[in-house]
């Protein structure tokens, strides 16, 4: 018996020790939390959430449709009052008589709720049901609004969605299972661990609350993602350009040149061996050139939409021709990349410029006239904020789009990832593709504006022409072969809505693939995975949803068909060319210096 009260007393005092710890630990973490805040740098609230505007035009609309349809009115009212009372009573009835097991519950199936203790236990399951139960009642008192044009009614949709989402019981420890049990089980270790997650969050990002989705210290670009072989062989103050080893003894006598978006970093399309797009087109083949566009600072205030084309992309055209001796290039555009192409193809038309033999297009906008989903942050209280901003810092801060984009899915890139985080006290993953979307870029803020209120706002390309370097162009004058690939589930550029600029464009050979999966998976799909499937359909007469319905689904990767697509016009064989073989100096290795380059915060 002694023996045994020994053990619980060394236990006893090992739980001290650990609380006494732990204790010491947050009162440092608390110290680390206060001088992190005080590095918050104050947020123009255009830049926040809509204009009052909005919810005045919400406002209205709810009290119109109170005076004009009353019954309307009540019925919602009086239905949300009814479900929640009967439920309250249903519960309480339970508990009175001793039964702690949860009412009949009817709700949707949501993954939030995974939890047995959300089904099982009176309390969470009161609190899921009474949630779910006011989500209903919001989404059916807006659903229901009239007297507003679609545009703001599907603002106000939006925006109402993301207050229920950031009110549901799992965004909170006192109301999250999960979260309370792994507390327990680990004596709140886990907690003391998220709060030094949220702390070291908050230092990395100069005061904001954002999470880090992945393992910062798992991933250094060049070492163990961005490594195909290579040289960084052109720079100038807007890009360097890299061309990749070659991996075969032949090569396409047309070489390809790729333009990824400036708003993230290339690498997205050489994160591994195994699902590097790079990688596989050099397999195949080709002479592989990629653009790595320059992580802009405060000296790029003046910088505009004229410079990326005439010093970016007829530059880099330019200087691919000269070092491969080909007068005709191929070329890939992806995002904002492939609007960018196609404004560039549309002045080298203009201009009687032949160097580019074929156009490939990766989820690329060019008519804006349905934004989709990120079309709720194109509007003027929004645009207005980012143009005052650029006009006082220069730039269009990463902070910024690193929020719109994550706000599109708030619960899988906000919420879900705080919970394990901060309230499960879990690290963040080393997972590549999240790495890569935290790794963010400025924009030049003069260049922001021109594409936000000339393409995203009044349409210019797809209507009246979109103003560059002196002339005015238009979908029609992109004449080249092309080839467009559409993601399925795209949430950033909507399948659809580039379908229809591609239909727009001059091109008299055009070739449209819709792949299943979203904006980045849809793309980064290699075959070896036999993941995602795509569509294809040789009609572009049709509109989209008779596009879709008719047109044919083959399993796997959208690759091998665009490569055959690729390969008819790149011409013979030739012996590899290996970088600085054409005379060109090597500035040094692959994936170079301006990918490792941080935004300024």
């Amino acid at each position: 018996m002694a023996r045994d009260g020994e053990v619980k007393t060394q236990e006893k005092q090992q739980d001290l020790d650990k609380l006494n710890e732990n204790i010491v630990k947050i009162e440092e973490l608390s110290a680390r939390l206060v001088a992190a805040l005080a590095q918050k740098k104050p947020i123009p609230p255009s830049l926040q959430g809509p204009s009052q505007e909005l919810f005045l035009k919400a406002a209205s609309a709810y009290m119109a449709e109170m005076m004009n349809n009353p019954a309307r009115v009540i019925e919602h009212q009086v239905s949300h009052w009814g479900k929640t009372l009967k439920h309250y009573v249903d519960a309480q009835q339970r508990l009175s008589h001793g039964d702690l097991t949860p009412p009949p519950d009817e709700t949707p199936k949501d993954r939030r709720f995974q939890n047995p203790l959300w089904q099982s236990n009176p309390y969470f399951n009161f609190l899921k049901q009474q949630y779910m139960l006011n989500a209903e009642a919001m989404e059916n008192a807006v659903t229901d609004l009239e007297g507003m044009d679609a545009r703001d009614r599907r603002r106000v949709d939006y925006f109402t969605r993301q207050i229920i989402d950031m009110m549901s019981p799992t965004n909170f420890l006192a109301t999250n299972p999960d979260a309370l049990q792994h507390a327990l089980e680990t004596d709140g270790e886990s907690l003391v661990k998220g709060l030094e997650n949220l702390v070291r969050d908050l230092e990395d990002h100069h005061g904001e609350m954002i999470v880090n989705l992945a393992d910062k210290e798992a991933f250094e670009v060049g070492r163990n993602i961005g490594t195909s072989k290579g040289s960084v062989v052109f720079r100038n103050r807007m890009f360097e350009l890299i061309q990749y080893a070659p991996l075969t003894e032949e090569v396409h006598k047309t070489p390809l040149l790729i333009f990824p978006p400036w708003i993230n970093k290339f690498y997205i399309l050489d994160l591994r061996e195994q699902n590097s797009l790079i990688k596989w087109i050099t397999e195949q083949g080709y002479t592989v050139f990629v653009v790595s566009w320059v992580n802009p600072n405060e000296g790029y205030a003046d910088v505009r939409m004229d410079d990326y084309v005439e010093e970016g992309f007829l530059t880099a055209i330019e200087q691919v021709k000269k070092i491969t001796s080909e007068p005709k290039i191929n070329v890939i555009g992806y995002c904002i990349a492939g609007t960018t192409l196609s404004i560039t193809l549309g002045l080298m038309k203009q201009r009687g410029d032949t160097s580019v033999k074929s156009a490939t297009f990766f989820t690329t906008l060019t008519d804006f006239s349905d934004q989709g989903e990120v079309g709720v942050f194109l509007d003027d209280d929004f645009v207005d904020g980012i143009e005052a901003e650029a006009k006082r810092t220069g730039l269009m801060k990463s902070l910024y789009m690193n929020r719109t984009f994550s706000y599109l899915r708030s619960n899988d890139l906000i919420y879900q990832p705080a919970i394990r985080s901060y309230m499960m006290g879990e690290a963040p993953p080393a997972f590549d593709l999240l790495y890569w979307n935290g790794d963010a870029t400025n924009l030049p803020g003069k260049m922001a504006v021109q594409y936000l209120r000339g393409l995203c706002q009044r349409d210019e390309l797809a209507t009246s022409g979109f103003s560059i370097c002196g002339t005015t162009v238009h979908l029609s004058d992109v004449t080249v072969p092309l080839c467009a690939i559409g993601c399925e589930t795209d949430h950033i550029a909507a399948w659809d809505s580039s379908y229809n600029g591609i239909r727009q464009m001059g091109s008299k050979n055009k070739t449209f693939i819709l792949s299943e999966s979203g904006h980045i998976a849809g793309i980064v799909n290699p075959p070896s995975k036999k993941k995602y499937g795509h569509y294809t359909n040789t009609d572009l007469s049709l509109s989209p949803q008779e596009w879709k319905a008719g047109a044919q689904f083959h399993q796997g990767s959208w690759w091998p068909r665009w490569e055959k697509w690729l390969h008819a016009r790149s011409g013979k064989m030739v012996p590899a060319r290996q970088p600085g073989d054409s005379g060109a100096e090597i500035l040094g290795p692959a994936p170079g210096n301006y990918v490792k380059s941080q935004a300024t915060p």
